[in-house]
């Protein structure tokens, strides 16, 4: 089992108080007694993550948490929380379009559940990438990564599927859907192969973005 905490109000909260309250809110609601994977989902860039994990670490000391995780957080973070207390995964995108996650060398590399962005990804949402010409310029790479995904004989999304698929064996996708039909196209991408040539090519399109740095401990005052 799996809970993220995180998101209070439509911001980010790391702030202990809501990280227990979450964690206590979601066992009532599930009516277990243990979380068995806790995630500090999305990192809260005001608090630093000594204070978020210190509480994270409470509840496991406590015994309604087996392990801990984090997402989105850059390599300096994952290391000071690591210090508090052992991170067991890392879920951060990597995708064509986000692979700052070279930057984040922390094992074991098993650990780490990573995304993939597909065509659905060109949504006007509220982010830096799909904002203002930015969604026209990356409404541009989909087009060329849809001439490529024609030349395999796949859809985009499976292209960009199977990019992150041939990155490692010790690499887990997860891929999101809701309905039957995009489950089989998700599946269809273990199908698709790539040479080095193709990967290089695909990879040579795209940029990526950062992930999240938290303020120093010494920054900290209890409220």
């Amino acid at each position: 089992m799996k809970i993220e905490e995180g998101q209070m109000a439509g911001s980010m909260s790391g702030d202990p108080a809501y990280v227990r309250e979450a964690c206590e809110g979601s066992l009532k609601r599930l009516d277990v007694d243990c979380i068995d994977l806790y995630y500090q989902h999305r990192i809260d860039t005001t608090i630093p993550i000594e204070i978020t994990v210190g509480e994270m670490k409470k509840l496991v000391e406590e015994g309604k948490v087996k392990y801990l995780g984090l997402s989105e957080a850059s390599a300096s973070t994952i290391r000071r929380a690591h210090a508090v207390h052992p991170i067991t995964a890392v879920q951060l995108e990597w995708s064509l379009w986000s692979r700052d996650w070279k930057k984040t060398s922390y094992p074991p590399a098993g650990n780490s559940e990573l995304e993939y962005a597909t065509e659905k990804d060109f949504r006007k949402v509220a982010q830096p990438r799909m904002e203002g010409g930015n969604l026209e310029k990356n409404q541009k790479l989909f087009q060329e990564l849809q001439e490529i995904a024609s030349k395999k004989g796949c859809t985009p999304g499976q292209l960009a599927l199977a990019w992150v698929q041939h990155q490692g064996n010790d690499v887990v996708p997860i891929p999101g859907t809701t309905r039957i039909k995009n489950f089989e196209e998700n599946v269809g991408a273990l199908h698709v192969k790539l040479n080095k040539a193709e990967l290089e090519e695909i990879e040579a399109l795209f940029h990526s973005d950062a992930n999240s740095d938290t303020p120093p401990l010494s920054s900290w005052t209890a409220s």
